[in-house]
């Protein structure tokens, strides 16, 4: 199921894959994985994509995409995205130092854990 939010934001759920991507197909130009504890999904995946576009949005042509699949022992990260043009050297080591950051992990696993313990009216607990 794939749903387009006001700000035109995809959201995609394909069993346990939540994607958030800017354009649809998905394209990972550039790209970092991480592991995390289980917690909601959609809060996390937007918290991640906000400071992924606050660090790469003066990069011609970005889209973010934030992949986040639930496995048995928590969850896996993909966050990158797409380029217009030839994607700078160190990019994804750019991306990966944001996911491994962590003043950043301790802020989005707080707030999406919290965000799991009381989901909002309207919105599935997605966890």
């Amino acid at each position: 199921m794939t749903r387009r939010t006001r700000s035109t934001w995809h959201i995609q759920r394909e069993g346990d894959t939540l994607t958030v991507a800017r354009r649809m197909p998905v394209r990972l130009d550039v790209a970092a994985e991480a592991s995390f504890p289980a917690c909601n999904r959609l809060v996390l995946a937007q918290q991640i994509r906000q400071d992924l576009w606050r660090r790469l949005q003066r990069l011609r042509g970005f889209a973010p995409v934030v992949q986040v699949v639930r496995e048995a022992d928590g969850l896996r990260v993909t966050a990158g995205g797409q380029l217009d043009a030839a994607a700078p050297e160190h990019t994804s080591a750019h991306v990966a130092d944001m996911l491994n950051a962590p003043h950043l992990r301790q802020r989005w696993i707080a707030h999406a854990s919290k965000q799991a313990a009381t989901p909002s009216v309207g919105e599935a607990r997605d966890v």
